[in-house]
């Protein structure tokens, strides 16, 4: 995936020529989303559905968002399998991710990574994806990524947003960053989640329409010193800059950034050449935990991955939706 256009990240106010001209198709793109949802006949299935998704296309912040929602479900004594549609992967499923078995080309990086947190399903299908999961254990479904497939019933439906990137333009695709207009997304979701820093979230516009809790990505604590460490970074992810900015505030010296595509192929091409230039810069390789799982084992040892976690900066709503999620879906 390409790194999105810069127009689509202007005030809507004042759209540029290109919004303009894309206009109509972008009304074409949200029409036929809302003729798609419309027209389903969601799958239902007896044990709860929780999906994390997002309005806009690309990296909003959904995987730490399924991460910490699995944890906290753990915490409720629930068993969680994730379900995805295994973006980059190639295996159409139902099909159980194995870390030691699969890589990212064969289920995609986010299932790789999630696979460590929960078990993980891949399957093109998410209905049977679910049916899957429920046979095979699971008391509740993490649906990655399913706000606009309605294959699937959502028994609770929490919608992630960068509160630094918030809506763009608020145009639909190719017009815009969105995969639908903002108030058809918002009145299917429980919860609206916007990540970022307090200096983001001051300008994060309010919606009063929905549920809405801010959160932020922070560095897990590894015990690296990264002052004044020499660093060479890399990331395709939907905002590479927001990674960049989290190792110059622990302190690295970066001397280099690649601002890669979202979950963009690692080539050997790029690869040799990122170590090279570590190797003349006397720097060390640093990516994403989500690019660290598109990686070739043989690679591995020569980058080192910074986990972020998501915190809230206040957790009381979702706790409350999930307890309540499970006393309306079995009566306990």
């Amino acid at each position: 995936m390409m790194q999105a256009p810069r127009f689509w990240n202007t005030p809507p106010q004042a759209p540029t020529w290109q919004a303009r001209l894309l206009g109509p198709l972008g009304w074409l793109y949200g029409w036929a989303t809302a003729r798609r949802i419309a027209s389903a006949v969601p799958t239902v299935i007896d044990i709860p559905v929780v999906c994390v998704g997002n309005i806009n296309a690309g990296g909003t912040g959904k995987t730490p968002t399924v991460i910490a929602t699995a944890e906290r479900l753990r915490n409720m004594y629930k068993t969680p399998h994730i379900v995805s549609r295994g973006y980059g992967g190639r295996l159409k499923g139902p099909v159980q991710v194995n870390p030691a078995r699969h890589t990212a080309a064969q289920v995609g990086d986010e299932p790789l990574l999630l696979a460590a947190f929960a078990d993980v399903w891949v399957s093109k299908d998410r209905a049977e994806g679910a049916k899957a999961a429920q046979r095979a254990g699971a008391d509740v479904i993490l649906l990655d990524d399913g706000h606009q497939n309605p294959s699937l019933h959502k028994d609770l439906s929490i919608v992630v947003v960068d509160a630094y990137t918030g809506f763009g333009n608020g145009r639909c695709l190719p017009a815009g960053p969105l995969r639908e207009p903002v108030a058809r997304g918002v009145a299917r979701a429980d919860i609206l989640l916007s990540i970022g820093p307090l200096t983001d979230q001051a300008t994060f516009p309010t919606i009063a329409e929905v549920t809405h809790i801010r959160g932020a990505l922070t560095p897990l604590q590894t015990g690296m010193d990264w002052t004044d460490t020499p660093v060479i970074a890399f990331a395709g992810i939907g905002r590479p800059q927001k990674f960049f900015d989290t190792l110059a505030g622990l302190g690295a010296r970066i001397l280099q950034s690649e601002a890669l595509g979202d979950h963009q192929n690692l080539s050997p091409t790029l690869l040799s050449r990122l170590e090279r230039d570590a190797q003349r810069a006397g720097a060390q390789l640093v990516t994403t935990e989500k690019d660290a799982a598109r990686l070739p084992p043989s690679f591995r040892s020569k980058v080192m991955a910074l986990p972020v976690r998501l915190t809230f900066e206040d957790d009381a709503p979702l706790s409350a939706v999930l307890e309540d999620l499970f006393k309306d879906k079995t009566g306990a």
